[in-house]
């Protein structure tokens, strides 16, 4: 006799943790944290199924605020932990909620190999350009020229572009949005969850204390239009208060042009998240205010073997050819040598 136990649906409230919440009154991370609490309980599966791991960062506490496991790690750290959680527990769904410093700077190398294994997890970068918890250091996404406490003169490194940076390493989802459009940044977070693989989304989020207005020109109700272009996959990419003004390549190159005069929609380019080739992905990447609108949207989203899935097979295969094997095989096994 089989009994079916009904999961109780559960909202976005049963997934606060009783910590209160320490972020600085106005900062992104509130609309972060209530997004992915909201997509959390859309899903629909059990809190126990669920670990947060963060490294270090204002971010970084975002376990705390969880009402699932979590794993608050080290600096940079956090990527390879989430790795080991989910090939120990492939049952588990792993997020790992990380900065533009924890990811980019101390954690940028496991940053790469994850994303080229194509691992099983949900990576939330939030991207505010500046290092927050140690009181504003210029990070490996703040602009040239940018003048805080480590860099008085200015920075003189050029910055990191992380959609670029996951692009380059074969990222199969890929996608930016910001804290300001609650509603666009749910539905990144969920898409995000609905991949099979490692999922990137880049978050601009405003730091008010110490980058404030960093992205202004991408929320700014008065500017956004112009400085932003939505992606639709299978769609012409046209952006501007009325929806004027298209992209469109020149050889290799895009350019901003008008459209209607002379230049229909079929003449610009179109969004194809599913391209297996990432040149256009990449190139939308590169696409940066002021010369061009920033995209907001999915840039890629492409069917891989993930890393966990092919290790899983590859441990069934050698338990049906050889056994389950115990461990003190394992310990007196194969080679040995004597130290005299």
């Amino acid at each position: 006799m089989s009994v079916e136990v009904e999961i109780a649906k559960l909202t976005a409230k049963d997934y606060a943790s009783d910590q209160d919440v320490r972020w600085c009154p106005g900062c992104g991370d509130y609309s972060i944290l209530a997004q992915t609490k909201k997509v959390m309980a859309k899903i629909g599966i059990p809190k126990e199924k669920y670990v947060v791991v963060s490294g270090i960062g204002c971010s970084s506490r975002f376990p705390y605020y969880m009402d699932t496991y979590g794993i608050h790690s080290i600096h940079g750290r956090a990527l390879a932990i989430a790795t080991g959680v989910k090939l120990a527990r492939p049952d588990l769904q792993v997020w790992v909620a990380t900065g533009d410093g924890d990811a980019l700077s101390i954690g940028g190398n496991h940053f790469l190999h994850a994303i080229r294994r194509n691992i099983d997890i949900n990576i939330l970068l939030f991207n505010n350009r500046i290092y927050g918890l140690t009181k504003g250091q210029y990070s490996p996404t703040s602009e040239m020229g940018k003048r805080t406490r480590s860099s008085p003169n200015g920075s003189i490194d050029f910055p990191l572009r992380p959609l670029s940076v996951a692009i380059g390493a074969e990222a199969s989802f890929v996608a930016r949005t910001h804290d300001v459009n609650v509603a666009h940044l749910g539905e990144m977070i969920e898409r995000a969850t609905q991949h099979k693989g490692t999922s990137f989304v880049e978050i601009y989020q405003n730091c008010n204390i110490f980058n404030n207005g960093a992205f202004d020109y991408a929320t700014g109700k008065t500017t956004r239009d112009d400085t932003t272009i939505a992606l639709e996959h299978g769609r012409p990419l046209i952006f501007g208060k009325e929806r004027k003004k298209g992209i469109r390549l020149n050889g290799l190159s895009p350019e901003i042009v008008d459209v209607g005069n002379g230049i229909k929609d079929d003449d610009l380019l179109f969004h194809d998240e599913r391209s297996t080739e990432p040149t256009l992905a990449y190139m939308l990447s590169r696409m940066y205010h002021p010369e061009f609108p920033e995209p907001i949207g999915v840039f890629r989203a492409i069917d891989r073997p993930s890393y966990d899935e092919m290790l899983e097979d590859q441990v069934e295969a050698a338990v049906a050819a050889q056994g389950e094997g115990t461990l003190e095989g394992l310990l007196t096994g194969g080679d040995t040598w004597v130290v005299e």
